[in-house]
């Protein structure tokens, strides 16, 4: 099969620091990585419109690994499934406050963040509820901006903020991009994945054009990456020839230990430190850490 990139999506929507190189994935932590400082958080959504692509344990992962190497993390869930606020060991059906009631103005972030002390982050959880605040927010004012005005109030308590979006454009998703300061998108190196790009930057085109001009993709994030399978390896030189430095350096592996993390109510970083996957999460939160030093 042929898996040539038709179409280089704008480069504009690429644009930020060059990478610095790291340590091959799953190696030994080869940086001392401090805390960004008293400056403001980096807000960051994790986003692909393909469902499927390890959104939630990339979020969940990432939040856990920037938590290992001694940054201040909240993780907000964005999806009504509540999945990475049960993959961070918080039971949603326990919440006595969600990100639904903070998009309703009825609590602020400090009031409904609760911290998730296996795995060393904050969390803004979400559950079944969300759902309706899509049918609730259509006639509020200012609601594609609810999310952003909550988050300003908190920005100055951590390093980094975390969104895990829904893999439809919804008004969650909407909400999300246009508090964030840039998009991580990971993405399986397969023929179909590189049609769902084109969709996501046409997106992030419309949201920085008419909702937040910080908006950018931070980095292309190879996720469940198996290199005996041609296909696989033909996707990802194509993402490296044509978005060269914008393609993390990081590669996360398909490792056994990632898919049973969630079973355990936990992020592979946390369940098995010593896996492929955890190793590789590791390395690339070290990543993320270096890439906002220059930002």
């Amino acid at each position: 099969m042929n898996t040539e990139l038709k179409q280089s999506p704008n480069e504009q929507f690429f644009e930020g620091p060059p990478q610095e190189k790291l340590a091959p994935s799953g190696g030994s932590a080869v940086h001392e990585v401090t805390s960004v400082g008293a400056r403001k958080a980096k807000i960051f959504c994790v986003a692909n419109q393909k469902g499927g692509v390890g959104k939630t344990t990339t979020t969940v992962n990432l939040a856990a690994g920037l938590a290992k190497v001694g940054q201040r993390v909240l993780m907000i869930d964005l999806d009504p499934q509540g999945n990475a606020t049960m993959g961070s060991g918080v039971d949603k059906r326990k919440l006595e406050l969600t990100v639904y009631d903070v998009l309703l103005e009825s609590a602020s972030v400090m009031e409904a963040r609760v911290k998730s002390e296996k795995c060393g982050y904050d969390v803004l959880g979400a559950n079944r509820e969300l759902a309706g605040a899509e049918v609730e927010l259509v006639e509020v004012e200012r609601r594609e901006k609810r999310l952003k005005l909550a988050l300003e109030a908190v920005r100055s308590h951590y390093d980094f903020v975390l969104i895990d979006c829904p893999p439809s454009l919804s008004m969650l998703t909407l909400n999300g991009l246009c508090c964030a300061h840039g998009v991580i998108v990971p993405m399986q190196c397969e023929y179909f994945a590189l049609e769902g790009l084109t969709d996501l930057v046409n997106t992030i085109k419309q949201v920085h054009a008419n909702l937040n001009k910080d908006l950018q993709i931070i980095g292309l994030l190879r996720v469940m990456f198996d290199p005996r399978i041609t296909l696989q390896q033909q996707v990802s030189d194509q993402l490296k020839e044509h978005f060269s430095d914008k393609v993390f350096n990081t590669v996360i592996p398909r490792n056994v230990r990632l898919a049973e993390a969630p079973s355990y109510g936990l992020p592979g970083v946390v369940f098995d430190p010593s896996s492929k996957g955890a190793q590789a999460f590791v390395t690339f939160a070290e990543e993320m850490v270096l890439r906002i030093k220059a930002m």
